[in-house]
């Protein structure tokens, strides 16, 4: 019981880490003259919502609220590994050219740039991280919730 509460505890610190990295996007977020992430709201508002509902939900009903975490940040971190990964991977996608998505991030910070190369700047790093952080810890409280459910 107090280990499956533990990793509750740890599968809510991740959602909110991510859900507080998320609103950045939301807001846009500048450091002096340098940009994070500029303000997104009407291209993700519907995915920040979404994304929001299912934390709720997750603490309020945990039996459906972990599964739809589960699901959507599968789905959200397939999209994000589409639209950013996969330029730097395969040089191409199926999202825009190269050449647009290295223009349209140019102005964010960014870890490194290589010219001709698309690699996902800071902001975008940071998000996959914490979508995959969250993806994990929420499996593996499924999957000790269950086994807890068994014995």
């Amino acid at each position: 019981m107090e280990k499956a509460n533990k990793m509750k505890k740890t599968c809510i610190i991740f959602q909110i880490l991510l859900l507080m990295w998320f609103s950045l996007d939301m807001t846009g977020f500048s450091l002096g003259d340098k940009c994070l992430v500029t303000q997104s709201y009407k291209e993700d508002g519907v995915f920040f919502l979404i994304y929001l509902v299912t934390v709720i939900l997750f603490i309020v009903k945990v039996q459906i609220g972990k599964w739809l975490v589960a699901v959507w940040t599968s789905l959200w971190f397939i999209a994000q590994f589409l639209s950013h990964e996969w330029y730097t991977i395969f040089n191409c996608g199926i999202m825009g050219s190269i050449e647009g998505k290295i223009k349209y991030f140019s102005g964010t910070l960014q870890w490194i740039r290589i010219e001709g190369k698309y690699i996902p700047d800071i902001y975008h790093t940071v998000l996959h991280i914490l979508i995959l952080l969250t993806l994990i810890s929420t499996i593996i409280y499924i999957v000790k919730s269950k086994i807890k459910a068994e014995v």
